[in-house]
């Protein structure tokens, strides 16, 4: 008979407790601290008889491994590995020269943020294998790895259900603990979605109360969590509303929700990437029944930042101009809606989907045509939505390399470049019908004074078309911008202060003839 193991966490029901051989579990904790209370626990949950072996990467397990002569069992194997990435990769191969871990529990303890610097595609190849090398020598493997940035890396993992038997993550908040179990399978059966209120007291862990024995979800599909500036100074609307200070308030309050209605506040354009990152986070761990809107009090976001939410799992970006009223019936319109759209297990594919260009501002000809071309050919990107190319001819006496110098972009992904007597622009995400305005931003004198005609380009057939002829250039008739001055001050000296473009005034100081015989 197979033995099976029990994670060492006091009054917990078998169905997320028990670790039959011939799978692989993982735990991330945020502290180091619980982490090696946690195998201590496990170690000391185990039979006498049991075979058990600890493996520490970068850690001393002697120590660290601390139990009484009562508990545990009789014999532990314990081993080091080096905290680098060929350790983890070698892993399995070492065992097998040291033991045969038949019917063993193997207890892996990582290193913090041991799993940071590794690809996704590593980590999934490093999972298939370790399964198929657990089911085949029928061992158990339990794999504890602290971290500060669990939030990713449990997002990453979701998608692993066919290599990991159970995911879990042990937070620390507000001085409890948090024990979040994505799915946890063995032989009672399949639990998923369950958070447990855990107490730690003398290094044992246990239960905060005595849970119902049957796993069943908690419905919370009524129930609304808002930031209070989503209200513009109104009560709550009902007893199903909660509002919250801060979006991080909001966030840690939603950890534990599973139907409820979510509503971030967006207010400046620096919130966007931790606004998605919680989006991400929430849609990934607590699943597709949520409905998660974030509204703009103050007009802050372009059409890739709204791209970007949508894409991390928002059902619904409100704009800034949406008055309360219209704001509320759309709130009431995802009511009973189920998210369906595929979002990415890592947050960094989202953001590499609407940031691919870190170009600005003037690129050599054959550089500015491979840019665009990426862009162009990015499968991730959306269709006919990439941006617009422009080639603008300056006007009878003004020289396109004198154009350059009046032109300003201030977004990263606007580049420009020169060639064949035209000043070719690539706006990265701008819409066709928006190109007027970003050119009102980008020079400080009306376009129609600076060009004589311009051609556009919006759709990735025409782009791509357009290249191919662009290729084609020679290097003698592309132009270089002209010298900065030796003083290093600007042609024009203006700036732009969001509705249009104003001269600052520069200090003059008048010398006399008299003045400058006596200095």
């Amino acid at each position: 008979m197979e033995p099976i193991f029990s994670i060492g966490i006091e009054s917990l029901w078998d169905e997320l407790r028990h670790m039959p051989a011939g799978g692989v579990w993982w735990v991330n904790t945020d502290r180091e601290q619980d982490a090696i209370s946690l195998i201590n626990q496990t170690l000391a949950a185990q039979d006498k008889d049991a075979l058990v072996a600890a493996i520490g990467m970068g850690h001393d397990l002697r120590k660290i491994i601390k139990l009484d002569k009562e508990q545990g069992p009789d014999k532990i194997r314990i081993f080091t590995m080096p905290n680098q990435n060929n350790g983890l990769y070698f892993f399995a191969r070492d065992l097998l020269c040291s033991f045969e871990p038949e019917n063993y529990l193997l207890i892996l303890l990582c290193a913090n943020n041991a799993w940071q610097n590794i690809s996704v595609p590593d980590l999934q190849q490093w999972l298939e294998r370790t399964h198929a090398w657990a089911k085949y020598h029928k061992c158990s493997l339990l794999v504890i790895n602290p971290g500060n940035n669990n939030d990713k890396q449990s997002s990453i993992l979701m998608s692993e259900y066919r290599s990991l038997f159970g995911l879990a993550s042990l937070r620390y908040r507000n001085d409890m603990h948090l024990y979040d179990v994505a799915w946890w399978c063995n032989e009672k059966g399949i639990s998923a979605r369950q958070q447990l209120v855990l107490n730690h007291h003398q290094g044992r862990w246990q239960l905060a109360q005595q849970e119902e024995t049957s796993v069943q979800p908690r419905s919370d599909e009524k129930r609304i969590l808002s930031n209070v500036a989503v209200l513009e100074g109104a009560p709550p609307l009902s007893e199903h509303w909660t509002l919250f200070d801060t979006n991080e308030a909001l966030f840690e309050e939603a950890r534990s929700s599973q139907a409820a209605t979510l509503i971030f506040t967006l207010a400046r354009n620096n919130q966007i990437d931790n606004i998605a990152r919680q989006v991400h986070t929430l849609r990934r761990q607590r699943g597709s029944g949520l409905k998660i809107i974030v509204r703009e009090s103050q007009a802050s976001l372009r059409a890739t930042d709204e791209r970007l939410l949508l894409g991390c799992g928002a059902n619904m970006v409100i704009p800034w101009n949406a008055p309360l009223s219209r704001c509320l019936t759309l709130i009431e319109s995802v009511q009973g809606q189920q998210f369906n759209r595929l979002v990415p297990e890592d947050i960094t594919t989202l953001l590499s989907m609407t940031q691919p260009l870190k170009l600005r501002g003037f690129q050599p000809w054959n550089v500015f045509c491979d840019a665009v071309g990426n862009m162009v050919n990015n499968p991730l990107l959306p269709a006919d939505g990439k941006g617009v190319l422009v080639a603008l001819r300056p006007v009878p006496g003004i020289r396109v390399e004198q154009a350059l110098t009046l032109c300003r972009p201030n977004r990263v992904g606007d580049i420009v470049s020169l060639g064949d007597n035209r000043l070719v622009m690539f706006l990265s995400f701008c819409r066709v019908n928006d190109l007027d305005t970003a050119l009102n931003h980008i020079f400080p004198l009306p376009t129609a004074d600076i060009f004589s005609n311009r051609v556009v380009w919006f759709e990735d057939n025409q782009i791509a078309a357009e290249l191919v002829q662009m290729r084609t250039l020679s290097p003698e008739k592309w132009a270089k911008p002209l010298p900065v001055t030796a003083a290093g001050k600007k042609i024009i000296n203006a700036e732009h202060d969001g509705t249009s473009w104003r001269r600052i005034p520069e200090p003059l100081r008048l010398f006399s003839k008299a003045t400058e015989r006596t200095s």
